[in-house]
């Protein structure tokens, strides 16, 4: 069974064979989310939806087109390109009826300043192995090697275990970002060839956890706990989100889940803004608008509690990975 688009509805059902997914962005060279120089694979599609995610475009399975209206030129080439009359001029002004849209991207490959972008694509398994193993040579010489971020990479969890399953006969190294929001059937899937988790805590009371991210944390603690279970190197990432999570209680909860799991790192991330106009251009919502980036207080107020689970503690996510 393959992906499957239907241009009628928009529904979209995941590859359970994992020869395909959906992804948003491959990144090469990157000096993020792991040791040495990486390749980060975004695949589409997360089952959390946290008020002030970063990342909007990669919450949904299926591909979407984002606008942003500040880079348009009014050249019309998308509404001439357009055979569903998604796009229109109204009164000058150029207008995008999502409703009507299949996301076929012939307006986002017609738009010369790239005002409209498609985001997510169907991409093979053999090509973005080839693509990860283009760049072994860098890896070996940086300790570095293959990341799978998202969204949720859970979610697409058959084509994840291909992927490293492939990459880890090459003798590379291999990491995912998780929120941990799955059926630990595949969860465990996904992390069998995995070897570092950057696993993220969002807060440690499930209500709280629920308010802003849709679901509660039970399944999620559980799965950082069969991580520990697994004997897996894992990270703990903290988006520290002023008014949210940046209280005593979950923080001191959070460092005593981190020395009971025995994670090797705790990485704080401070919220900001740069996600917003992947909002505006998606025709979403965004509560967190007026929401404040931490003040250098509260951070060393997180740091100063966080000590207690004992281990690295970074702010920004570089890591430091002395135990490797």
């Amino acid at each position: 069974m393959s992906h499957n688009i239907d241009e009628k509805n928009g529904t979209f059902e995941i590859d359970r064979t994992g020869n395909t997914a959906c992804i948003t962005e491959i990144q090469r060279f990157s000096v993020h989310d792991g040791p040495g120089i990486r390749t980060i694979v975004f695949l589409k599609g997360c089952p959390l939806r946290c008020k002030w995610c970063q990342n909007p475009e990669t919450n949904s399975l299926q591909p979407e087109i984002m606008y942003t209206a500040e880079s348009c030129v009014g050249c019309g080439k998308c509404v001439e390109s357009c055979t569903n009359h998604a796009i229109e001029v109204v009164r000058s002004e150029i207008v995008y009826h999502r409703k009507l849209c299949t996301v076929c991207g012939a307006c986002a490959k017609a738009c010369g300043p790239e005002a409209r972008k498609q985001v997510g694509e169907i991409r093979g398994l053999n090509e973005i192995q080839r693509i990860v193993l283009s760049d072994k040579l860098f890896y070996q010489n940086t300790n570095g090697g293959l990341t799978v971020s998202g969204g949720e990479p859970t979610m697409q969890a058959d084509f994840v275990a291909k992927l490293f399953d492939a990459v880890k006969a090459e003798g590379i190294n291999t990491a995912m970002e998780t929120c941990g929001m799955c059926e630990e059937t595949q969860f465990y899937k996904a992390v069998k060839d995995c070897d570092l988790l950057l696993f993220d805590i969002k807060h440690m009371n499930s209500e709280a956890h629920k308010k802003y991210t849709g679901v509660g944390n039970e399944q999620i603690l559980r799965n950082l706990r069969n991580a520990a279970r697994m004997g897996k190197e894992t990270i703990i990432r903290i988006p520290l989100i002023p008014g949210v999570n940046d209280g005593e209680e979950s923080l001191k909860l959070t460092s005593q889940i981190a020395r009971e799991c025995k994670v090797k790192e705790i990485h704080i991330l401070p919220f900001h803004q740069m996600g917003q106009g992947k909002w505006q251009g998606l025709d979403k919502d965004y509560e967190f608008e007026q929401t404040p980036l931490p003040t250098q207080g509260a951070i060393e107020k997180a740091i100063n509690i966080l000590r207690g689970a004992e281990v690295t503690l970074n702010v920004g996510g570089y890591g430091e990975y002395k135990w490797l």
